[in-house]
């Protein structure tokens, strides 16, 4: 039977050429989105969840209290004190790991010097995680204070194979390191990914701070694991007593939060987590589906459309004695048949379009062909596709009445098919409408954004890395950068133009009122002439300055923390600030250093001539952009050989703080214009039909006189009707769902009408476009062919 209906289905679909084709194709878009989608939203959704207990690994977030009572701010910082308290005082804790935040760092094997992601972290950190060794063994690999552990990339940049155990290597080029292991890299979808990791002991040779047990440092991380079978809520509750019964001094409560969810739950509001990509995720998997049924819903118009063509073919098979489940298994094996072609389509279109779908996000997707859920999933979804796009019109044509069908009596049966197929089309367009919008919309935020003044100016200024020698040599590299005129400033700071974090509450100021200050503040340190070079605008007071010996104790301050300490004159006024007096000198314009899409926090600028880590430049506009690179690249490696110059452009940095809405941008984009061209191509396909199901009638028409324009208005209204009515619901329901993601953002566009209008009138026009082409095609046809037979 089955081979029979295989038969009947290939006959079918080489019998009816355009619609196969039609449906093909639209299947194939479809199911190649929806697949590409899914292998994104898989990617992110997979995150910190490769290892076999990561659900049962959790990270140490701090809470910071206002003013107020309420939770300011949520981070996943803490002290080094934190993590030896909990070992003694939470039994529930299996494995518990201190570790510093990722930073880059110099490895080098012999005179091959190499800048990565290097870690330190306590032994545990092999317990929480399961890196496969390639070499060396996890019970042993950190027991040396002077070890490290390389990935299997990193072993063969500095030795050419991942076989590196026992070979020396040195840090920063100030200590030689054994390496004592060698782990398979890690996937792409891990937000803890380092090249090198060494143990916390040595560390605390390296950073005193690490060393302390201390409570004022929230530069660290503690993350432990638990017994499978505790209560996250009763190991919280047992964190804040032992932090209450063991310092008085922090205000800031800790609390444990999966790891696993942390990439995508990672927003917090009043110490709770509320979401965060989350939302991205939930909204690619509707779009990923939402496509698929837009072609779906093409299948079943088509197959309906062709009703009166397969009617005679239904009543034959009744008549002989065919029953109704067979006809439905006849026309769902037709669905199959196209579902199973449409997915090898769709997988060679996707192996085509990936990599530039890759290159586009900047991450590195791929279908397991190996992996048996990849092919679970694929036969799921081709399941799941084949029977909902077949199943309306099997069941519809299925029902036909033999004797009905027999006098081509199809159309007296009901209404309902036409309907249902009215309701589909306004369904598709109003799906296709609303991703139209929302990509105006979002590239409407993005460029407000962009051209929302950042307060420096980025587009002359780099950044490097203040590594090695440029530390104890720094005046000596200054001096030859300004005699060489590739640059015309240089200042030197404690963190990146453009950072997170480095903020701190404990500041008093002059007719403060409250007992103790929980306003965040942003803390910067930097030498002379960051105001100048930086081209941050300055409000009152000066800048930094050499001919100031008093400047070793003196800060500027921004003017939203100005305005928050209530200061009218702040210049000549002292801070408090963790029991040092400091000197306000100037003040400047806030500038944006964190989110470009809200107040970043108050800043507080700090002289420091000593203690900075990156060095930022501006550029000589008189002379081309690739001869101040090069002078000041020879220099770099003249004053500090043993590192790689590293120069990052500031306009490239502030870019990607806009990355993960760019991403929803180019994916609403490059999807709703596949929505729309599966739309459109469903259409041609119905117009094509009615048109063919007419032609009898427009050939009686032109004869009596009916001109082609006549003839075309006639074929073309009641599709435009339709489209009309898909306006008119996806406009407000837009404007809703707009409006509600623009709320997320305190800096925002507004949605202007014309957006709606664009949208609606390029909607109407393409779907004109296409009726009018096939409409045309039938009005011109001679009446003489359709009347001949008669």
């Amino acid at each position: 039977m089955f081979r029979l209906n295989l038969k009947i289905a290939l006959r079918n679909l080489w019998k009816n050429k355009t619609s196969s084709f039609i449906n093909l194709i639209g299947l194939a878009i479809g199911l190649a989105a929806c697949l590409m989608l899914l292998v994104y939203v898989t990617y992110e959704w997979g995150f910190d969840k490769q290892a076999k207990n990561s659900e049962n690994v959790y990270t140490v977030m701090t809470n910071i209290p206002d003013d107020s009572g309420n939770i300011a701010k949520t981070f996943e910082g803490t002290t080094t004190a934190l993590g030896p308290l909990l070992k003694e005082r939470v039994p529930e804790i299996k494995n518990l790991a201190r570790m510093n935040y990722i930073k880059r760092s110099l490895i080098a094997n012999g005179e091959n010097g190499f800048k990565k992601d290097a870690k330190f972290a306590e032994p545990n950190i092999l317990k929480l995680f399961d890196y496969e060794f390639i070499a060396g063994n996890a019970a042993t690999a950190m027991q040396n204070p002077k070890s490290v552990i390389l990935t299997e990339t990193m072993a063969k940049i500095l030795f050419g194979t991942a076989n590196a155990l026992n070979k020396i290597v040195r840090y920063q080029d100030q200590e030689d390191l054994t390496v004592t292991g060698v782990i398979k890299d890690m996937p792409d979808n891990t937000s803890m990914k380092f090249d090198f990791l060494m143990p916390w002991a040595f560390y605390e040779m390296v950073d005193a701070d690490a060393k302390t047990l201390g409570w004022g440092n929230y530069s660290y991380v503690t993350m432990f694991s638990l017994d499978p079978g505790a209560d996250i809520n009763v190991v919280n509750k047992k964190i804040e007593e032992a932090v209450k019964a063991n310092n008085k001094t922090t205000a800031q409560p800790f609390m444990a939060f999966p790891y696993a969810k942390l990439h995508l739950y990672g927003k917090f509001e009043n110490g709770k987590s509320v979401g965060g990509d989350i939302e991205q995720i939930w909204l690619f998997m509707g779009l990923a589906f939402g496509i698929l049924l837009i072609a779906c819903i093409n299948f079943m118009n088509m197959a309906t459309a062709k009703s009166e063509k397969r009617a005679k073919e239904v009543g034959i098979k009744k008549t002989i004695g065919a029953n109704r489940g067979s006809l439905i298994m006849q026309f769902l094996t037709e669905s199959m048949v196209l579902t199973v072609l449409a997915i090898v389509l769709a997988i060679a279109l996707l192996e085509i379009l990936l990599p530039t779908f890759n290159q586009m996000l900047h991450i590195k997707l791929s279908i397991g062909y190996f992996n048996t859920s990849s092919w679970i999933g694929i036969i799921a979804i081709v399941l799941a596709t084949g029977l909902l796009a077949g199943s309306y019109p099997a069941f519809y044509l299925s029902s036909f009445n033999p004797i009905q069908t027999l006098k081509k009596k199809i159309s007296s049966n009901s209404i309902f098919s036409i309907s249902l197929r009215q309701v589909l089309v306004v369904g598709q367009f109003c799906f296709a409408i609303i991703l139209i919008i929302s990509t105006l919309v979002i590239y409407r935020q993005i460029q407000y954004i962009k051209n929302r003044p950042l307060g420096v100016d980025i587009n002359a200024l780099v950044e490097i890395p203040q590594d090695g020698q440029l530390r104890p040599q720094f005046e000596v590299y200054k001096e030859k950068l300004l005699r060489s005129g590739a640059i015309t400033s240089i200042n030197k700071s404690s963190t990146k133009l453009a950072h997170h974090g480095s903020n701190f509450i404990d500041v008093r100021w002059p007719g403060m009122v409250q007992e103790n200050n929980l306003t965040m503040f942003n803390k910067v340190e930097a030498g002379y002439d960051f105001i100048k070079t930086n081209g941050v605008k300055l409000i009152s007071g000066r800048d930094f300055s050499e001919k100031f010996a008093s400047d070793t104790a003196a800060v500027l301050i921004s003017a939203s923390a100005a305005k928050i300490m209530n200061l009218k004159n702040p210049v000549g006024q002292n801070l408090t600030i963790f029991g040092d007096k400091r000197t306000i000198v100037g003040v400047f314009d806030d500038y944006v250093f964190d989110s470009p899409y809200k107040s970043n926090n108050p800043m507080i600028l700090y002289f420091n001539n000593k203690y900075t880590s990156f060095i930022t430049m501006k550029l000589n506009p008189a002379n081309n952009l690739q001869q101040n690179v090069a002078t000041i690249t020879a220099i770099t490696k003249e004053i500090n050989p043993a590192y790689p110059v590293e120069i990052n452009f500031l306009d490239q940095t502030y870019a990607t703080l806009l990355e993960k809405e760019k991403t929803l941008g180019i994916l609403s984009n490059l999807f709703g214009g596949l929505a729309i061209f599966v739309s459109c191509l469903g259409l041609f396909g119905l117009v094509a039909y009615s048109a063919e199901q007419r032609t009898k009638e427009f050939g009686v028409r032109k004869v009596l006189g009916a001109s082609v324009t006549n003839l075309m208005q006639l074929l073309s209204l009641s599709f435009i009707k339709m489209i009309v009515v898909a306006i008119i619901i996806a406009v407000p329901l837009s404007y809703f769902a707009m409006g509600k993601w623009l709320s997320n953002f305190e800096f925002h566009t507004e949605i202007s009408w014309w957006i709606m209008l664009l949208a609606a009138f390029g909607t109407l026009i393409i779907a004109l476009f296409t009726v009018s082409f096939q409409a045309y095609k039938s009005a011109k046809a001679n009446p003489v062919d359709a009347l001949k037979y008669e």
